[in-house]
């Protein structure tokens, strides 16, 4: 059995002070991962529900075989392990801003990390996503111009609430229609959001997607006790008129 409390890494970075932290949660005994930024909780391996629905709502919505797709945001991983158990996909590539969480991963400091790091399908890359997003060379550095079926972005808390000020241009419609000119016709862009459904972001979405919705997602909160929520946003782009 661990012990009670272990900060398993901390590093200085550009965007602040991170670190990975494991503790043994008392009621259930279970190893619980979390990942904080500065004083702020960034994640927790308590409260997944939200980063695996993101994929399968995402996925849901994708015709065909052969899928591509990207994530933004690596995190503990579980918007990617999700992306992976699906048969569909042929490729997925992680975009994650901070060099130190992809080390975890591949030093297998987190639960998931050394299965993705390992996986032929999944490359885990080390890039800014909304410079990448708004780069007509598109997201994928080694294949400029590269488009992809599915993009899938949980890096900040909601579109209201970002961690970086140059994160906020994304969520509105220039920065829209620039992602989304990253996706093949019948494309889709989903987005993971702490706070409930945001009808003014839904107005930017259909601003700039034909097809778009935002899904509630309920989870068990052991901490606060009863049930708590997260948004899922998933919109589609236009099909290929052939």
């Amino acid at each position: 059995m661990s012990a009670r409390f272990e900060e398993i890494d901390w590093r200085p970075t550009a965007m602040g002070d991170i670190s990975l932290r494991r503790r043994r949660d008392p009621a259930s005994g279970t190893e619980v991962y979390e990942v904080k930024l500065g004083d702020e909780f960034l994640m927790s391996s308590l409260f997944t529900a939200g980063e695996i629905a993101l994929a399968e709502l995402g996925l849901a919505e994708l015709p065909g075989t052969e899928l591509d797709i990207v994530v933004g945001g690596l995190g503990l991983g579980y918007t990617a392990q999700a992306v992976l158990d699906d048969p569909r996909v042929r490729s997925l590539a992680v975009i994650e801003t901070l060099a130190e969480v992809i080390d975890w991963h591949q030093r297998g400091l987190v639960p998931l990390g050394a299965g993705l790091a390992s996986d032929a399908r999944c490359r885990l890359v080390q890039g800014d996503f909304f410079a990448l997003a708004a780069d007509p060379g598109g997201l994928d550095p080694a294949q400029p111009g590269r488009r992809f079926h599915g993009i899938l972005l949980d890096v900040d808390h909601s579109p209201r609430h970002v961690l970086h000020p140059r994160h906020a241009a994304l969520y509105q419609p220039a920065g829209l229609r620039a992602l989304a000119e990253h996706l093949h016709p019948d494309g889709v862009f989903a987005l993971w959001s702490n706070d409930p459904p945001d009808k003014e972001f839904t107005s930017v979405l259909t601003e700039v997607f034909p097809r778009s919705a935002a899904h509630v997602v309920d989870f068990d909160n052991p901490l606060q006790g009863g049930t708590s929520t997260n948004t899922v946003y998933v919109a589609r782009t236009e099909p290929d008129p052939r």
